[in-house]
């Protein structure tokens, strides 16, 4: 048995690590709401965006809502593994602590890469969508939901809209109106009677310029959120080591 001297001086730190410990897990509860509330953001606000590139588009979102619900769980879980005091807990926390930091790092290192590649996706995705554009499949859908959004027509300009089989049918797409305008369909057949009724830049800058500012958003919550978990493991192992070591010196 070690002298009580030494068992007393030991108590101090356990105790100061705890409450460290204690108000990191109550923040990391809260960072957990953080990266849920951003994921849903991220996942609504980009949807009609993903589902023009379905096939290369990011699962950024997927990561961060799932990892924020586990959060939720586990930062209540630290909370309690603190008051108990018991090592095992403590650093199964720890492990846990790791795990998230490589999940949220591979979230933002993927909203990262897929923000510089945006431009090459979704132009020939858009194109794609524009030229077999139909009004009833997921991708129209999408189209329509961007140029009321974004106010604006077409990949460059409204006239690309000259080129599809929609317009010799039905003309521009009523989606390229502007507000409170009241457009005919006899109108939206001829490019010159729909100058002033439709809007003229094309989606495709627009597109762009949003989506890289949404994923840079996504992607630097990541990587702040994930260089926060480091605190929490080294706190975690600090108070299992001297707590195993005040138990081990009781003996």
């Amino acid at each position: 048995m070690s002298p009580p001297s030494r068992r007393l001086q030991t108590k101090p730190v356990i105790t100061c690590l705890k409450t460290f410990l204690i108000s990191y897990s109550l923040i990391f509860w809260f960072t957990g709401v953080i990266l849920l509330a951003v994921g849903v953001w991220g996942k609504v606000s980009l949807e009609a965006y993903f589902q023009l590139a379905s096939e290369k588009s990011t699962n950024a979102p997927y990561v961060l809502i799932g990892t924020g619900a586990i959060i939720i769980t586990f930062g209540l879980f630290g909370c309690f593994a603190t008051c108990r005091g018991s090592p095992w807990m403590l650093k199964l926390y720890a492990m846990f602590l790791v795990l998230v930091f490589i999940a949220e790092f591979v979230a933002g290192i993927s909203g990262f890469l897929f923000r510089h590649e945006i431009k090459a996706v979704l132009g020939d995705a858009y194109k794609d969508a524009v030229t077999n554009y139909n009004t009833t499949d997921p991708k129209s859908s999408a189209v329509d939901n961007i140029q009321k959004t974004l106010h604006c027509c077409g990949v460059e300009s409204y006239t690309d809209w000259n080129t599809t089989k929609y317009f010799k049918d039905q003309g521009i797409p009523d989606s390229c109106c502007k507000e409170n305008t009241v457009c005919p369909v006899e109108d939206l057949k001829n490019l010159d009677r729909a100058l002033n009724l439709v809007y003229h830049p094309g989606c495709f800058t627009k597109v762009t310029t949003l989506m890289e500012s949404n994923l840079g958003i996504i992607a630097g919550m990541s990587f702040g959120i994930a260089f926060f978990q480091l605190i929490g493991v080294f706190l975690a192992c600090c108070l299992s080591r001297y707590i195993t070591n005040n138990q081990y010196e009781m003996v």
